[in-house]
């Protein structure tokens, strides 16, 4: 039993009990306690009073013991639950479950009279893989170094219920490949999981169809009659629906996030999705920022985002092929850990160079290759007017440079300098750099196409 179990468990219990989820300090005190840690390292850790985090572990213990029927205390804790663990079986009549990575949580008053309709209930309970439609989901083949972001998906979807999660960043960061592994260690823990793609994308209508294929009883003529439907179910049910390549259903050649017209509905599903109470997540995997994404109190609103960069470690570059391991860290940062500039290199190094790092790193330059140049072409025309200007001007500088002078070499006004320069952060191709004034650069990789290529 790990601690992500533990967490997930207790999680279960107290809102069975309290109709609320573990909070943040909530989560912390388990997961500590179960690890053996003292109230005063979990109090430094969220900057709170030993005596705070102790009053909340004593509610916690109470509330615990109330719902197992078993004296709970920070001293027993894991020896209890890990007892009950052990006793657990599904032939015993204990009760409470723990069945590997399906924690469920059963009343003693079901349980002290076993019967069939009770064992039957129990397993039409249980998630069904047929609910989970994962056919236009990648296959991952490597995954590497990204377990904080793993731990951080876990708390928010499965401790803190948040009902929409944007992860962000460029093409070839690794966005999809993280929720797929998220999804292969969890999948289990959801009555659901539909993953959709939105390269071809389609209509609000017509995507809505297609989520309801397998649950709609009756006919819907309209979206609101679909959406209505949609929301009984992630209401009843622990679902997880993911929507990848967002930023196709937006305007292109305008500012990021812009909806085009025929998928303007998307934010209404959004909203929806916010302003809801249920208990599923949405996540949208997308190369910029959609306007439901930003949020200046998330204590308001359930949502998150996960901005993502390059790895750093050299082990992505096993089974390229490539030699010279001791240069492979400096190719990697100089493609910024980026597994899709990585992987294109990293075949020419192997037919122009025989695999020998050292040599392609000798000539000194940051080699652009044919499928970079596809993709950054079409991101490059995609932009606005504005953007393309402002990326046009700040790749003629070497090191950052502040906003003020940006703004004086460019003839754009107030309003669409702001704008543009807000739009390509968004979009993850300028990077803000907090020194002793506030600076701005282009992707490196990026800003060597603009240099040689427009």
């Amino acid at each position: 039993m790990n601690v992500n179990e533990v967490v997930t468990f207790v999680d279960k219990i107290v809102f069975e009990k309290t109709g609320k989820h573990l909070d943040d300090v909530q989560a912390a005190v388990v997961q500590g306690t179960w690890e053996r840690r003292t109230y005063d390292d979990i109090a430094q850790e969220f900057n709170v009073t030993k005596n705070h985090v102790g009053d909340i572990g004593a509610e916690l213990w109470q509330l615990l013991s109330q719902a197992l029927n078993e004296d709970i205390k920070k001293t027993n804790f894991r020896s209890t639950l890990e007892r009950i663990y052990i006793k657990s079986s599904p032939h015993s009549l204990n009760v409470y479950h723990i069945h590997g990575n399906n924690n469920n949580f059963y009343h003693p008053q079901t349980l002290n009279h076993p019967n069939k309709e009770t064992q039957e209930t129990n397993i039409n309970t249980q998630p069904k893989s047929n609910n989970h439609d994962l056919t236009l989901a990648p296959q991952i083949i490597n995954f590497h170094n990204r377990e904080t972001e793993l731990q951080t998906l876990f708390h928010w979807i499965l401790n803190q219920n948040a009902h929409l999660i944007s992860i962000l960043g460029l093409s070839g960061i690794g966005k999809t490949t993280l929720i797929k592994r998220f999804i292969d260690l969890h999948q289990q823990k959801f009555d659901a999981i539909v993953w959709r793609s939105l390269k071809s994308p389609q209509s609000l209508d017509l995507l809505l169809d297609d989520l309801l294929k397998h649950h709609k009883l009756d006919s819907l003529p309209t979206i609101n009659d679909k959406l209505k439907q949609l929301f009984d179910l992630l209401t009843n049910k622990k679902c997880l629906i993911i929507l990848d390549d967002l930023q196709n259903i937006f305007i292109p050649h305008q500012f990021a996030g812009k909806y085009q017209p025929e998928y303007q509905d998307y934010q209404t599903l959004f909203k929806m999705i916010i302003e809801t109470h249920h208990q599923s997540s949405f996540i949208l995997i997308s190369q910029e920022q959609c306007p439901e994404m930003e949020c200046l109190d998330e204590e308001l609103y359930p949502i998150k985002f996960l901005e993502l960069s390059g790895l750093d470690s050299p082990e992505i570059l096993n089974n390229t092929g490539l030699k010279n391991e001791d240069s492979w860290l400096t190719l990697i940062n100089l493609y910024q850990g980026n597994l899709f500039y990585l992987k294109s290199i990293s075949i020419l190094i192997n037919k122009n160079y025989d695999g020998q790092i050292a040599d392609f790193l000798a000539e000194n330059t940051l080699h652009i290759t044919n499928q970079m140049q596809s993709h950054f072409q079409e991101t490059f025309h995609n932009l606005s007017p504005q953007e393309q200007q402002i990326v046009l001007e700040l790749s003629k500088f070497e090191n950052p440079i502040s906003r003020e002078e940006l703004r004086q070499s460019l003839n754009l006004s107030s309003v669409d300098f702001n704008n543009g320069l807000q739009s390509l952060q968004q979009r993850y191709l300028i990077t803000k750099i907090k020194e002793d004034k506030i600076l701005f650069k282009l992707s490196p990789v990026f800003q060597e196409y603009v240099r040689t290529c427009c």
